[in-house]
């Protein structure tokens, strides 16, 4: 089998067998390819790569890429050769024993709470947009979800009643994430006096969020509804859909959550993604050493 012919069936296998989402497959695509095309410049064939030889890859890419792009190859290189022994196109991992750099994420940007409440008030809920732009900005924040969830939500996916909804995120994983009152009673008063009017025409549309031609919210369109907003709020942060997940989570440990159940409402699979916020807890116990240390 050609080297293509297995980089095809490996990305086959990411998409259709593990069920990842297109962005994490063209990820893994890239970095692979790049790999590929080393091995390739190198004389190397998929079979008798060894240890060292992906130490010198990896020591090709530190020279140009940051500690978290070379950990993200790794990952890539360790599915890949996983795949591969799967496979049976080869019978010995070299990626066994790679150690990943330790890396420090970049802290994630996030708004403080007055800078939340600002942001949500700048809707004007006396029309239609304003009223629906108001009840997303509020259920991203109650909730977390990602812009990508929160435009995909069916009008059957959330249940006001109850206090809850279900989202499907990346790798196709469904979650159930609470709602708070505050975004309940937005979506109430949005589905009530909004949707219908931006339906218009429009026989019917199974999305919660419309456009004013009835149509399902895009991400683009949202993206510059949220910086447009914070323009108007004044806030010189940079504005994105992803800033009200980040400080929602942030929030949520500020006032004692677990991690855990952080980690669920996000929809991480791996709880050390959500690890990121903890920085919370570490400024938090930064302030309190500051104000009451006695020689601090």
């Amino acid at each position: 089998m050609t080297t293509e012919r297995t980089y095809q069936n490996f990305l086959n296998y990411l998409q259709v067998e593990k069920g990842l989402a297109r962005n994490t497959v063209q990820a893994y695509a890239h970095d692979i390819s790049t790999f590929l095309a080393f091995a390739e410049e190198q004389g190397l064939s998929l079979e008798n790569i060894e240890q060292d030889d992906l130490a010198k890859y990896l020591q090709e890419l530190y020279s140009r890429l940051s500690a978290r792009s070379v950990a993200r190859n790794i990952v890539s290189l360790r599915g890949f050769f996983r795949f591969l022994i799967l496979d049976r196109y080869i019978t010995n991992d070299p990626t066994e024993n790679l150690e990943s750099p330790r890396t420090w994420r970049t802290l994630p940007g996030y708004l403080t709470g007055p800078e939340v409440e600002l942001l949500l008030s700048q809707p004007d809920i006396t029309r239609l947009q304003g009223l629906r732009d108001r009840a997303m900005l509020e259920l991203l924040y109650a909730t977390g979800l990602r812009v990508s969830e929160l435009i995909k939500l069916r009008m059957g996916e959330v249940n006001l009643e109850a206090g809850f909804l279900t989202t499907t995120g990346k790798g196709n994983k469904q979650r159930i994430v609470p709602v708070g009152d505050a975004a309940v009673a937005f979506l109430r008063t949005y589905l009530a006096e909004a949707r219908s009017g931006l339906l218009g025409k429009s026989a019917s549309s199974p999305y919660l969020f419309l456009t004013r031609r009835g149509r399902p919210m895009t991400r683009v369109y949202f993206w510059m509804l949220v910086g447009n907003y914070g323009r108007l709020a004044g806030i010189s942060k940079h504005l994105s859909p992803h800033i009200l997940r980040h400080s929602f989570a942030t929030h949520l440990l500020e006032h004692g959550a677990d991690l855990r159940s952080v980690q669920l409402m996000l929809g991480h699979s791996d709880i050390s993604t959500t690890q990121i916020y903890t920085h919370v807890t570490r400024e938090r116990l930064k302030k309190i050493y500051d104000k009451y240390h006695p020689r601090s």
